[in-house]
């Protein structure tokens, strides 16, 4: 299972004593502002078991993420099959981090160290990022990163329910155009 490094932060395999942060994460409304709902501590206990499960399978998944600096978990980065049933195939690069880490340019950093890997070591042609089209952080970090949206790759989510959340948004960065963000 492959670790990352970035000047602040570690992304590493997920441990006992990130389940209470990645819990109350999922539990905060506003961090859960574009997800259908909060999650319950044993929803987060049972997606950190499934995560640990995919990093030790394939070598990559969603990693937990945590300051160098302090050893503070702040949330996870990675990547991961599209779900079927969407519109489009491919593998997507995603992050979540506690309220306490926005701002400072974590997401960004570690979604970059993620892009590296994903076409420098696993050889990826392209990476997806999803979100509700109102998520206008997720969106700028996407921008970030080098990835472009096209309005005509928006989308429904079939797995949001019906409502303002269900309007989703596609972004796209392809491995021969990620050297040029």
């Amino acid at each position: 299972m492959s670790e990352l490094r970035t000047d602040r932060l570690l992304l590493r395999q997920w441990r006992d004593s990130d389940l209470a942060p990645w819990a109350a994460l999922n539990a905060d409304p506003e961090v859960r502002e574009y997800f259908p709902e909060v999650l319950t501590a044993e929803q987060s206990a049972d997606s950190v078991a499934r995560f640990r499960s995919e990093l030790a399978e394939r070598g990559y998944g969603w990693w937990a993420v945590e300051v160098r600096a302090t050893g503070e978990f702040i949330g996870f980065t990675g990547l991961d099959p599209v779900d079927e049933g969407l519109p489009f195939t491919g593998v997507e690069i995603g992050w979540r981090l506690a309220r306490t880490a926005w701002g400072q340019g974590y997401a960004t950093e570690a979604a970059l160290a993620v892009l590296e890997f994903g076409f420098t070591t696993l050889g990826l042609p392209e990476l997806l990022a999803i979100t509700a089209h109102g998520n206008l952080r997720s969106r700028a970090v996407m921008r970030r990163i080098g990835m472009t949206y096209d309005p005509a790759d928006d989308f429904d989510d079939p797995d949001v329910p019906p409502g303002p959340l269900r309007a989703s948004v596609l972004y796209r960065i392809r491995r021969r155009d990620a050297g040029s963000r």
